[in-house]
């Protein structure tokens, strides 16, 4: 292909930058994030349902990802679709830019290209894991923040008392009742789940863009960016929805004085007590809703972090 169907060009001094790059990946994820936040709130409250915390006897009833989402509008207000965004958007300011940054520089400095200017599939697997961990690992209080929040009207239409009244009081508290560390409970299953999610992600959206620039008269555009994140949305949801489950359930658990899980142990514990008590299939309860979030949001990311690096001069991906 000729230089990659447009790859080499004559860029501005910054635009290939890291921090530049950070910057324009936080301002895609933040219009991603916005636009499909309220399948993630409608995913969370799938995912807990049925779960071992509960306080009294009556039985949440089990609702697809459509009457969740028109139950949560309806009963509590269509805002609340949106409730916990804010700690969302900030989580994506650290793990996208952290992310996509570890992966380009990855790719290009540490595993390098081969020398025709492809980068093998077990390269960019490679890439995908260790960024997606470091960057979720950063970002980790962010999402425990974020978890909670999402769950807060779903506790007080059941008559509990509110644990959080916004993002710095959400902050605050874990930090008084479990120090430090309690800002990263749940954090294993967290990298975990991001490792598999980028793995899926990044993967598969580079592999295939490659892959499609390569045996197609296409260019390098929106149609390609398209089909390349409509497959890295089905990778990456098939990838880490029982890692996401598991993540939901820890980071969502109660704890005790000392900033411990009351429910389960360890991601394993939760892992096992899962598949005893509700099935192998609740490790993918909510896959719907994630891959109806992912494909959108794969969508509007990869869309308009290609359209701003090439507005702002930068190459593309």
């Amino acid at each position: 292909a000729s230089a990659e169907k447009g790859h080499h060009r004559a860029v501005p001094g910054y635009a290939d930058s890291f921090w530049f790059k950070y910057i324009l990946s936080v301002i895609a994820a933040g219009v991603a994030e916005t636009v499909t936040y309220p399948l993630d709130l409608t995913k969370t409250r799938l995912q807990i349902q049925g779960e071992l915390s509960k306080h009294s006897k009556q039985k949440v009833p089990y609702r697809g990802m459509l009457q969740t989402a028109l139950g949560v509008a309806r009963e509590e207000g269509v805002l609340k679709l949106w409730q916990g965004l804010t700690p969302a958007v900030q989580r994506h300011v650290v793990y996208s830019g952290c992310r996509m940054g570890a992966y380009e520089w990855i790719r290009d400095n540490v595993l390098g290209r081969e020398p025709d200017g492809s980068f093998p599939v077990w390269k960019a697997v490679c890439g995908g894991l260790v960024a997606g961990s470091l960057g979720q690992f950063i970002a980790s209080p962010t999402d425990l923040v974020k978890v909670q929040m999402q769950m807060e009207g779903r506790r007080l239409l059941e008559g509990k008392p509110a644990r959080v009244r916004g993002t710095w009081h959400a902050f605050t508290k874990i930090l008084a009742e479990g120090g430090i560390r309690g800002l990263w409970k749940g954090w294993v299953p967290n990298v975990q789940r991001a490792a598999l999610v980028n793995m899926g992600d990044l993967a598969t959206y580079d592999s295939a863009k490659r892959f499609i620039l390569g045996h197609t008269s296409l260019s390098d555009g929106p149609i390609v960016h398209s089909l390349s994140s409509a497959c890295s949305g089905i990778v990456a949801a098939s990838l880490g929805t029982p890692a996401d489950v598991v993540k939901t359930r820890i980071m969502n658990q109660p704890t005790d004085s000392m900033g411990r899980g009351t429910l389960y142990t360890s991601s394993l514990d939760c892992l096992v007590k899962t598949v005893r008590k509700e099935g192998v299939m609740a490790l993918y309860k909510g896959f719907i809703p994630i891959w109806s979030r992912m494909a959108p949001w794969s969508l509007t990311f990869w869309l308009t972090y290609e359209q701003v690096r090439r507005l702002s001069g930068t190459t593309s991906f």
